[in-house]
């Protein structure tokens, strides 16, 4: 066989392998707050060995940048009291030592208000905005946001801070989120 025939039957072996790979192109919702989003990395957390939920980390060209948007999309496995989901998300933002016991608290108030009841396939995403705060979808459609830049930073340090309690997690949404 010629090195030409090679080269072309290679060319068509790659082209149908990456038809067959699925595409990951960002939802509408998330593409609207992250011009050009891609998938950085997902994984799964897990909570004393129970399936809790899935997460994806988009990101745009910059990649993960203070000055960048991103969004995190957790689909749930279980059944989660909305008021729960906050209380958790405030006690890892006091492990990580971020913010004020007095902002703490208000981003508490804010979490329990907005973060809703969610049950097996529930997706909830986050979206941190650099420049304004957090918006949060629930499947897709706008909940509503948290206008504090010093909320978003720390919210998203849950799953992102080198010191996070989920580290194999953080590296496995961040395994592609170098810039572009």
């Amino acid at each position: 066989m010629t090195a030409r025939r090679w080269g072309m039957l290679f060319s068509g072996l790659l082209l149908s392998l990456a038809m067959a790979l699925p595409a990951w192109s960002a939802p509408a919702f998330i593409e609207a707050d992250v011009p050009t989003a891609r998938l950085s990395g997902q994984g799964t957390f897990r909570w004393f060995g129970l399936h809790i939920y899935d997460a994806q980390l988009w990101v745009g060209p910059k990649g993960i940048a203070p000055d960048a948007p991103l969004a995190l999309a957790l689909t749930y496995a279980r059944s989660l009291n909305g008021k729960k989901i906050a209380e958790s998300s405030a006690d890892e933002i006091s492990k990580l030592g971020l913010g004020t016991p007095a902002q703490r608290a208000e981003w508490l108030t804010r979490m329990t208000a907005l973060f809703p009841d969610v049950s097996d396939g529930t997706q909830l995403t986050g979206v941190f905005l650099p420049a304004s705060g957090a918006r949060f979808y629930l499947d897709g459609k706008l909940l509503g946001e948290i206008a504090d830049p010093v909320f978003a930073r720390a919210f998203f340090a849950i799953w992102l801070d080198p010191k996070t309690s989920a580290g194999k997690l953080r590296d496995a949404l961040l395994m592609n989120a170098v810039p572009r």
